[in-house]
């Protein structure tokens, strides 16, 4: 996939957009669900993305006293996993571009004690305001798929990490099972926006979340996008069938 080009149009959901446009509307869905981000998952994956998440930090490298970066980090779900993991003296850097999501996560961490070991930084998942090899692990849960240019991203993340460390992405993917894929789609298409302006008050932003997962590149597409940019050992495994999947890739 190459990157968009910046005189051109991108997907905003199944909308063609001018690519300047896709981050500041990507930013208007998530400041309008930033308060009901758990209930926005817990709709879309009918409560299972926390097993999910769960799973994809049980199963990272990283060790005691790493340096971690959590992209996308919103609400802080995924770096309260991995504290537990890097301990008392590892460091985890939460970085979103949503300002919004931002503050709830800080908010929510401080409420649940963790306020040692922390640092919020507001940022661009495509221009990292990192210098190179700062982190032994690098993460980003339901996030990739919102970002514009995907290659840069993912550049990005390969430049800041270090020489052996590994880049995790969790994302919503393709199901597998051709029987599923009929009630996937009602769930994602019918039910989905229902719930969100039931709960919400918002059925747009849920409408585009369950389009945008259609628009990112599936399993196979993605791996290849981690090796054009730079990973060794790209891999994918898939959870619930393809529903959402892992991947992996290290900085050789």
């Amino acid at each position: 996939m190459s990157a968009p080009d910046d005189s051109g149009t991108t997907h905003f959901g199944y909308r063609e957009v001018p690519v300047g446009e896709k981050q500041k509307l990507v930013g208007e869905v998530f400041s309008s669900v930033a308060g009901n981000y758990d209930l926005m998952n817990d709709l879309m994956s009918m409560g299972i993305h926390r097993l999910w998440k769960r799973y994809f930090v049980a199963t990272a490298q990283v060790r005691r006293g790493a340096r971690v970066l959590d992209l996308a980090g919103g609400t802080g779900d995924i770096a309260a996993l991995l504290k537990d993991r890097v301990g008392e003296t590892g460091e985890l850097v939460l970085g979103d571009i949503n300002g919004e999501m931002l503050r709830v996560g800080r908010d929510r961490m401080t409420d649940r004690g963790n306020v040692r070991g922390f640092e919020y930084v507001q940022c661009n998942a495509e221009k990292l305001p990192f210098p190179d090899g700062s982190f032994d692990l690098v993460t980003i849960a339901f996030g990739l798929r919102n970002v514009t240019d995907k290659d840069a991203a993912l550049r990005e993340m390969l430049r800041v990490l270090k020489v052996g460390g590994q880049a995790r992405v969790l994302e919503f993917s393709e199901v597998r099972a051709e029987w599923f894929r009929p009630l996937y789609d009602f769930h994602s298409f019918k039910v989905l926006p229902r719930l969100g302006r039931l709960f919400a008050g918002d059925a747009d932003s849920y409408r585009y979340l369950a389009e945008s997962i259609r628009k990112h590149p599936p399993q196979d597409e993605l791996r290849g996008m981690m090796e054009a940019a730079g990973f060794a050992r790209a891999r994918y495994r898939n959870l619930s069938g393809g529903i959402v999947a892992i991947h992996d890739g290290w900085k050789a």
